[in-house]
């Protein structure tokens, strides 16, 4: 064994582990309670070291009973991806390394490849080139630089500054959202500042989108600075709002339009989805995911600002010792909320550059088109009802008669008896199960599972 810290056979052990992870089968669902995870992991802490090989085994042994399967392509509960091969070896890599991707001068090769991944970015999803990327830990941290950047914008527009005064002595910001967007979106704004004095929730439709018309009167009656939150792929319905007639009303309005795109966005990269985006360009901020459909391991977010300056008097973290040459790169830390942070970059950059664009129009087009073929199998299903129009790689469905138990029965036979990982979900009054077809390895063949295995469900509940 090595000095500590460099202990080769804890590497090696867990290297060999995770070469053959996936190859095992393992449940999709934890096979252990709270209690039982409890015993191995909440332990006394050791009064002297422990051989890392020990250590490494001990940590395997307490979690592989708590891991959820997220990473199998029967997984069909949320929409997370399943962490690209290529991704984990570099996400190794950027361990091993050990970089701080603060600002250029912590790690040159971080901050480099973060401005590959951002202009890579950009190409792909057709925002303007202008724009500014952080990589952050996911869209919920996205939507939060996005909205930051965004208070900050709307507060100048209407002659603050809010870097100066702060919050106390702004003008009322109005924000407009569906009332049935992502929750982390509301988070972020509570983060930022803003409570339900701020907030004005627009009535969603049956896809969970606000109606233009209603946001046209909400922002007529109101003064002052306001930011509009769109969808780009409903959490639930995969739906998309109409960032056309939305962008309009916000440039009457001097508004910000920030763009919840954490998977829906990717639809960009394939043309015939393109129509679902038309004029999602036209918005201020995106919020988008890596490691949903790209499945770059977790965490992996993008926030995207079409203005950079706003961006940055958002987000800066100066102090007189972190240097600036000439001749330096970007610092990550002017587009992120925080100082010491991962190498988000180096696994970005793998996945990005493993895939190519035809690799990431495969799987997105891959999902939606498996999307379709398990509606058309749960059409022709009486006493099922879809709720949703199937645009992309959302299912939502529900029973015919709004029979709530036959959902959750539904669910609790389908995870016991079939070998998948599903999940029932509360949406406009009613219990419905959510089918996201996300994970990498998910095929065509999974779907006639996942298919075969609710016909069987469904007609034994439906007979019993």
């Amino acid at each position: 064994m090595g000095p500590k810290g460099l202990d080769d056979t804890a590497l090696a052990l867990a290297a060999d582990y995770g070469r053959t992870f996936r190859q095992k089968v393992r449940p999709l669902h934890p096979t252990a309670s709270a209690d039982d995870l409890r015993r191995p992991f909440v332990v006394p802490l050791p009064d002297n070291e422990r051989d890392g090989t020990q250590v490494i085994q001990a940590l395997i042994e307490a979690a592989e009973p708590g891991l959820v399967g997220n990473t199998d392509p029967n997984f069909f509960a949320w929409v997370m991806g399943s962490s690209d091969p290529v991704g984990v070896a570099a996400d190794w890599l950027t361990s091993i390394w050990g970089q701080n991707a603060a600002i250029f001068q912590t790690s040159p090769a971080a901050a480099i490849a973060e401005e590959a991944v951002a202009g890579w970015l950009l190409d792909l999803l057709d925002l303007p080139r202008e724009s500014s990327v952080g990589l952050v830990t996911g869209a919920t941290m996205a939507a939060f630089v996005g909205l930051a950047a965004a208070r900050s914008e709307v507060l100048a527009r209407a002659g603050c500054n809010f870097e100066e005064t702060g919050l106390q002595s702004a003008p009322l910001i109005r924000i407009y959202a569906s009332d049935d967007a992502h929750t982390t979106n509301f988070a972020a704004l509570r983060n930022l500042g803003f409570g339900d004095a701020n907030i004005i929730r627009i009535p969603s439709d049956d896809q969970g989108l606000m109606r233009a018309e209603m946001l046209e009167h909400a922002m007529a009656a109101t003064d002052g600075p306001k930011i509009v939150i769109t969808q780009a792929g409903h959490i639930n319905s995969g739906a998309f709002e109409d960032f056309e007639a939305i962008s309009r009303l916000a440039r009457q309005h001097n508004a910000w339009v920030h763009v919840d795109g954490a998977f829906g966005l990717w639809a960009r990269v394939l043309p015939e989805k393109q129509p679902l985006t038309q004029g999602v360009d036209l918005a201020d901020s995106w919020s988008v995911d890596g490691h949903k459909w790209l499945q770059i391991p977790y965490d992996s977010g993008f926030a995207i600002v079409r203005h950079a300056g706003a961006h940055k008097r958002a987000m800066d973290i100066s102090a007189g010792y972190l240097n600036q040459s000439p001749g330096d790169g970007r610092n990550p830390t002017e587009f992120n909320p925080e100082l010491s942070r991962r190498a988000r970059g180096f696994a970005s950059w793998a996945v990005f550059q493993s895939l190519g664009r035809s690799g990431v129009k495969k799987i997105i087009s891959k999902h939606c088109d498996a999307a379709a073929q398990l509606a058309c199998e749960l059409r022709a299903l009486p006493g099922l009802k879809l709720l949703n129009s199937v645009d992309l790689n959302q299912i939502v469905v529900g029973a015919e008669g709004h029979d709530d138990q036959q959902m959750l029965d539904l669910a609790d036979a389908l995870n016991r008896d079939h070998g998948v990982f599903v999940r029932q979900a509360n949406w406009k009054g009613r219990t419905v199960l959510r089918f996201s077809i996300i994970s990498q390895a998910s095929d065509r063949a999974h779907i006639d599972k996942l298919a075969n295995a609710i016909r069987t469900s469904w007609h034994q509940l439906a007979t019993a």
